[in-house]
């Protein structure tokens, strides 16, 4: 299970799959190897809608981005 927060603030977002992990992993940009977290927005998360990501993957990210333009969310692997 992959556990996701909000960067900024260590707000937990909610759990993804291993399978939805390795969409987010393939469609957003590491800046390195120890990279942590992934730089979203309402643009970004209507672009992974639009390449067929799971529509739980989607709504979880909608639900966490709220009002905010955007965040960094970081995840944990238990």
């Amino acid at each position: 299970m992959i556990h996701l927060y909000n960067a900024a603030t260590d707000e937990y977002i909610g759990v993804i799959t291993e399978k939805q992990f390795e969409f987010i992993q393939a469609d957003l940009e590491e800046e390195s190897i120890e990279d942590q977290d992934y730089y979203i927005n309402q643009a970004t998360v209507d672009w992974m809608e639009s390449q067929g990501a799971d529509h739980e993957l989607v709504a979880l990210l909608r639900d966490a981005l709220g009002e905010l333009d955007d965040m960094d969310i970081r995840w944990e692997i238990e």
